[in-house]
């Protein structure tokens, strides 16, 4: 381990862990950006007959988890523990107590097109207070970008900052969304998208939530609508949107709508730039969100 790896900015006697939004963020980025190295180390996984030895299955026989899925888990959980001992951590493969932690992970945000060979997927790691996400990276392994926030400190990508698109016409929004992994949903998914697909520019399906949440930060999408998502897959990048200015509705998460998102079903998740939002809610729930 390099020297100085595991020392941080700001530690002292009387303060030997910082706990501002803004080093929980410098933490955050290390732990993702040093995970996406450790994943670029790791062989593919085999796409052979039968999926390989390293890719297994969990909901569903398209819901796949690989080797490599668990071992960066394994590897930010390490590095959490090195420099915020004693801080709970809730990841999708290993598990924890959602109601005590600190940290929320998601060690490859779009498995399938890592197993593919496709390069959109990423790491998140997110610092949570009492539930609520105060700081957040996300990290993608193949082009190095590095998306952050902190709550009340803005959001970036690559240290520039982020900031949503200022369209208020819904016909001309660009729109992001994704499908669960069971067949029945993504019948109901592709029925509600069919409904909307004639009434906005596009619709883009690219298959990581947490990528999808910071294209609309970006501005790269005007908004972003999928059900099923879990807490691992929004926790680190609903922040990075919502401080570049986007509107969020997320099931268990920041709700920005109010009494706009009734409707839109249990588990859904919104992100949309504010002038587009609750025109995008409308529609959503207009082709029959609340059934998907």
């Amino acid at each position: 381990m390099p020297p100085g790896r595991d020392r941080m900015v700001g530690v002292t006697p009387s303060n030997p862990v910082p706990d501002s939004p803004d080093a929980l963020r410098a933490v955050a980025e290390q732990v993702a950006v040093e995970a996406a190295a450790h994943l670029r180390e790791l062989p593919a996984p085999r796409t052979g007959p039968g999926g390989g030895t390293d890719v297994a299955t969990k909901s569903s026989p398209t819901d796949v988890v690989t080797a490599s899925d668990a071992s960066v888990e394994r590897f930010v959980r390490e590095r959490l523990a090195a420099l915020r001992p004693g801080e709970p951590v809730y990841g999708e493969e290993g598990a924890g107590e959602a109601e005590t932690a600190r940290w929320v992970v998601d060690p490859i945000d779009g498995t399938v097109n890592y197993l593919y060979g496709m390069p959109w997927y990423a790491i998140s790691v997110a610092a949570v207070r009492d539930g609520d996400t105060v700081a957040g990276a996300v990290v993608e392994p193949v082009s190095r970008r590095v998306w952050t926030a902190a709550r009340g400190g803005g959001a970036t990508c690559d240290g520039t900052p982020l900031g949503v698109t200022d369209t208020d016409d819904l016909s001309l929004a660009l729109i992001g969304t994704g499908f669960a992994y069971r067949a029945d949903r993504r019948a109901r998914q592709a029925r509600m998208v069919a409904g909307m697909l004639p009434e906005v520019r596009d619709i883009r399906r690219a298959g990581s939530a947490a990528l999808d949440l910071c294209a609309v930060g970006a501005g790269w999408l005007d908004g972003y609508v999928e059900h099923g998502c879990h807490w691992w897959d929004w926790a680190a990048a609903s922040l990075i949107a919502r401080e570049a200015g986007a509107l969020l509705h997320v099931a268990g998460g920041p709700d920005d709508l109010g009494a706009d998102a009734a409707g839109l079903g249990a588990d859904v998740s919104l992100a949309a730039a504010p002038g587009v939002a609750r025109a995008l809610a409308a529609l959503a729930r207009r082709h029959g969100a609340a059934e998907v």
